[in-house]
């Protein structure tokens, strides 16, 4: 039962990394401005920042060295281009700097704090939240949102609250114990907005058949280059990384990046299928000759210069190919096609609890995308997760919180300085 009602000029609904983001540049921008606007953020999860604390192993993969449009899905490149420009990498590494927390580049391109801790990151944010005047209620979950005239009412089981201008940044449904259950998509429809469909796990490990020959491999990591093809057998997109074989099934970056391509495909047609090529670095042909010339120098020893030996063993069975002798042409042939192209029999993936981030969700058409301000509700902006934009692993999905955070947050702040205005003129 409600017990208080309070109003607020700007009132974010998540505090996840985008809305962390969104809240700050609030108060800043209405710090700059000499406003003295009320700004509140809430987040129904029982222990703030959760994605934040968990993400890169514990560390935080801040951002990654350079991002672009193309490291996307969900919407269209440009869209999300118009977004990106207007808080780059180099702005994330400038602002993090200034709040205390230097980063580190690693080999990869992803960008670390020094400290190796995302706890960091998740103290240094909140710190500048309340610098700047904001306040975060935590726990308090939104069960209704609703709009009559200018004012949105937003309902918790504790209190009401009313604004002129709204957030949404919830996240979607990916690790919903972090409280991204998908109710904002819920919210944003009840308004007015739609989704695109379907909404699907990404960055999520895929799943083999009981008793898969892969699942034998546990714990074993190759560098592969995974492909999604069509039934055609046309080559739609392909994923170079690090592959790990687990006991269900494939994860690690590779397989994780392809994850969300496979399942979207998977959803309109189902004839569409994976393969993993062991050894990227060469081309069938090439191969093929190579074990030609191997002779009788045995097949085995030849792959345990490029592949572990657990791999080398589980391949040479796999194409009923000896491990020492000479090969016989047919032998041959299916050697090549299993190290170049082995079939994956995938039969589910690991779902939204295990998923790093979620495909699909609030189109950006339905936005403004120099502001994120919803073109449909009037008062109401976006960022984050809950839009149609999913990155590939190494940090993309944190700069796009950040960019979009940056950009509602300091919007809907020069929002209430022109309603301000507004009304000043008018009296």
């Amino acid at each position: 039962m409600n017990s208080s009602k309070t109003s607020c000029d700007v009132l974010v609904i998540g505090a996840g990394a985008a809305g962390l983001f969104a809240t700050l540049w609030a108060g800043r921008t209405a710090r700059q401005a000499n406003c003295h606007a009320s700004i509140i953020a809430l987040d129904g999860a029982r222990k703030l920042g959760a994605k934040i604390l968990i993400a890169g192993g514990g560390r935080c993969n801040v951002t990654h060295d350079e991002v672009t449009e193309t490291d996307f899905a969900g919407s269209t490149p440009p869209a999300i281009r118009k977004v990106l420009r207007q808080f780059s990498v180099a702005d994330t590494l400038d602002f993090f700097r200034q709040i205390g927390v230097e980063l580190k580049r690693e080999d990869t391109g992803k960008l670390f704090p020094v400290s190796d801790s995302a706890r960091t990151v998740l103290n240094a944010l909140v710190d500048e939240v309340k610098k700047n005047g904001a306040v975060i209620r935590c726990p308090a979950n939104v069960t209704r949102l609703e709009k009559n005239g200018t004012v949105f009412t937003v309902t918790t089981p504790s209190e009401t609250f009313t604004a002129h201008h709204v957030i949404l940044c919830t996240g979607g449904k990916s690790l919903p114990k972090s409280g991204s259950d998908g109710r904002g998509y819920e919210l944003a429809q009840r308004l007015g907005h739609s989704l695109s469909e379907p909404i699907i796990p990404a960055l999520v490990p895929l799943l083999l058949p009981d008793g898969h020959w892969i699942t034998h491999l546990s714990g074993l990591t190759v560098a592969t280059e995974v492909k999604l093809l069509a039934r055609s057998g046309k080559q739609l997109t392909a994923c170079r990384g690090s592959t790990l074989c687990t006991h269900t099934g494939l994860s690690g970056p590779s397989i994780l990046d392809i994850s969300r391509h496979f399942l979207m495909a998977k959803s309109v047609d189902p004839s569409v299928s994976l393969v993993i090529n062991w050894l990227p670095e060469k081309q069938p042909e090439d191969l093929h000759q190579e074990l030609i010339d191997l002779q009788s120098r045995g097949v085995q020893s030849f792959l345990r210069r490029h592949v572990p030996a657990r791999l080398a063993q589980a391949l040479c069975a796999q194409a009923e190919a000896p491990c020492t002798g000479d090969l016989s042409r047919e032998a041959r042939k299916r050697l090549v096609r299993i190290l170049t192209a082995t079939p994956l029999d995938i039969v589910g993936d690991r779902g939204f609890s295990v998923a790093e981030a979620t495909a699909g969700g609030i189109p950006l058409s339905e936005v403004t995308l120099h502001t994120m301000e919803s073109r449909i509700v009037p008062g109401l902006f976006f960022a984050g997760e809950m839009l149609d934009v999913d990155g590939r692993i190494g940090g993309f999905n944190f700069q796009w919180a950040w960019s979009s955070g940056f950009v509602a947050g300091c919007h809907a702040v020069q929002a209430v300085l022109q309603r301000f205005n507004d009304t000043h003129q008018q009296d």
